[in-house]
């Protein structure tokens, strides 16, 4: 039977081989993606590796990853997604905050997540109800109790069609935080704000949006750590949420009616 735990070896040996791929190799190709956005040669090279690695591996299993898209077949309820490289822009840069983010989906909902920071030795795993861990360490959430004490991880600003709408609402957010949170950071990769939340390195994080290779493998790992994982209208996160909003559970209310609100100024609603 395919389980979380007896999955995670598979998906460690794949991240293992993504982030040496990332590690040693330098970008000599960039392919626009539309609006203000690209992925390298890497990107692929990695996406395509791993698409093939997890097929010899769980022929079972269906694949979804950002460059290449879905190799689906309808009659299963198991999914890997991938990012290949989170943060790509970064990463072209040579700015080392970028990461390999690998996650099991079940119906919708994420079961096992594995991140790494092919930069910044580190790497970070979770399985459902099996705790979340960096390397060999379990990791806890830490105890921010409001938005006053909190350091506050925001989404990048976004690109393509819908981008205008998002981005008045990504303003009103970083507006209303401005002058409530402790700090804002914007760090350019989903997969590191989610996975430094688990770590206690971040109190909350946002993100305005929910591509399923970036978030899924972060929402787990923040959840075993103990974070409340949830959309705008506070229901649990899941591959339909409209946004991801990550904190612990004392803080989450606060962060939660702080978007709120700001997404009524958007609107004209107050």
């Amino acid at each position: 039977m395919l389980t979380p735990t007896s999955l995670l070896p598979v998906a460690l040996e794949a991240v293992e081989i993504a982030s040496e791929l990332v590690r040693t190799s330098r970008p000599a190709a960039h392919m626009a993606k539309g609006d203000r956005d690209l992925a390298t040669d890497v990107d692929f090279a990695v996406e395509r590796r791993l698409r093939q690695f997890l097929a010899d591996r769980t022929p079972t299993i269906d694949f979804l990853g950002e460059e290449e898209g879905a190799t689906v077949d309808e009659s299963r309820d198991l999914l890997w997604t991938l990012d290949p490289i989170d943060g790509t822009v970064n990463y072209s840069a040579d700015i080392p905050l970028c990461a390999v983010s690998l996650a099991l989906v079940h119906d919708a909902r994420p079961i096992l997540g594995v991140i790494d920071l092919p930069f910044l030795n580190a790497r970070y795993w979770a399985t459902d109800r099996g705790g979340a861990f960096l390397n060999d360490r379990r990791l806890q959430v830490a105890g921010a109790r409001s938005l006053g004490e909190a350091i506050v991880a925001l989404g990048d600003f976004a690109v393509g069609p819908a981008a205008e709408r998002q981005n008045r609402l990504q303003v009103s957010v970083a507006d209303q935080l401005a002058t409530r949170a402790l700090r804002v950071r914007m760090l350019g990769s989903a997969a590191i704000d989610l996975a430094w939340l688990a770590e206690a390195k971040l109190h909350a994080s946002i993100t305005l949006c929910n591509p399923p290779w970036d978030m899924a493998a972060g929402v787990v790992i923040a959840r075993e750590a103990g974070a409340s994982v949830l959309d705008i209208d506070g229901s649990d996160y899941s591959m339909d949420s409209r946004f991801v909003i990550a904190a612990p559970p004392l803080l989450a209310t606060e962060i939660l009616d702080t978007v709120r609100e700001a997404d009524r100024l958007v609107e004209g609603r107050a």
